[in-house]
């Protein structure tokens, strides 16, 4: 399922908890590491980028060299840019290396308190056209500062999925259909989020019950142990307060939805859940 990924890392502690749940990928063989030196700005000694290049490269190699242990094949990729920027970049190398799935941390070095995703994070979810799993970690503070709680160990032992029973949405039920060996429960969730009169709304999650059980026979079908949800309200706030209540540990989500726009390669539902979910988002490209 995803035999080649690409990890973006920029050395802080949050990046290197990305790297300790990489193994929990099903499948997976090969690891690209990349590490984008931003020489757009002038550093502190100037335009000179050599000494943050040469600890680049030590710190890549230590890190392909924990990998390796591990009995990945991993390649190292140095990104050196004065021009565009870092999550372009990103894009750029993730298409050069032919890779199935692009995961990266919500926050970085530059995290600013309240800024829950990252700038590089941001532009990858926003305009990618790999799949993009966003790991999150709880952050515990404790006597001597942050320290963080991952969620990668059992990352597909409860996922919710969402759909809104689009064309563009059937990418993520296909995705978790290919995961069935793996994931060890599923909730479907539909969000109502239409409808004028109380008799209307009902008749929607009516309806929306009806075509979520087709969807769960079919998955039940294939292996899966399958629960269906129907909410009503906002599908950003639902979405994220039922993977609190049900302590998911994945959320699942096409990249866009019934009303997407072509020129956007995420819609607005989506990249707010990316944006503010307190758990790991796996963002499946619409095909």
């Amino acid at each position: 399922m995803f035999e080649k990924v690409l990890v973006p890392t920029d050395f802080s502690k949050y990046a290197q908890k990305v790297v300790e749940c990489i193994g929990e990928l099903p499948g997976l063989k090969e690891i690209v590491l990349l590490h984008v030196v931003d020489a757009t700005h002038p550093s502190k000694r100037g335009w000179t980028r050599g000494p943050e290049v040469e600890d680049a490269k030590i710190d890549l190699g230590d890190i392909k060299e924990r990998l390796e242990k591990l009995g990945f094949k991993v390649t190292t990729r140095l990104e050196v840019i004065t021009e565009a920027d870092v999550s372009r970049t990103i894009q750029r190398v993730a298409d050069e290396e032919k890779v199935s799935l692009v995961v990266m941390g919500a926050r970085g070095q530059g995290r600013i308190s309240g800024v829950l995703l990252g700038s590089a994070s941001t532009g990858v979810v926003r305009f990618s056209d790999k799949d993009t799993l966003i790991m999150r970690y709880k952050m515990l503070e404790g006597l001597e500062g942050a320290t963080y709680e991952k969620f990668c160990p059992m990352m597909f032992s409860k996922v919710l999925c969402t759909t809104d029973f689009s064309e563009a949405s059937e990418s993520a039920i296909a995705t978790i259909k290919d995961l069935k060996d793996v994931i060890g429960e599923v909730i479907l969730e539909y969000v109502v989020s239409k409808g004028e009169t109380q008799e209307e709304i009902e008749a929607y999650v009516a309806e929306a019950r009806e075509q979520l059980e087709k969807i769960k026979a079919d998955l039940v079908s294939s292996g899966l142990k399958v629960r269906t949800h129907v909410d009503v309200g906002s599908p950003r706030e639902q979405i994220k307060s039922l993977a609190i209540r049900e302590d998911a540990s994945l959320i699942v989500m096409s990249s866009h939805g019934k009303t997407w726009l072509k020129q956007l390669m995420v819609g607005s539902t989506t990249f707010d859940v990316v944006r503010t979910a307190e758990r790991p988002v796996l963002i499946v490209r619409s095909k």
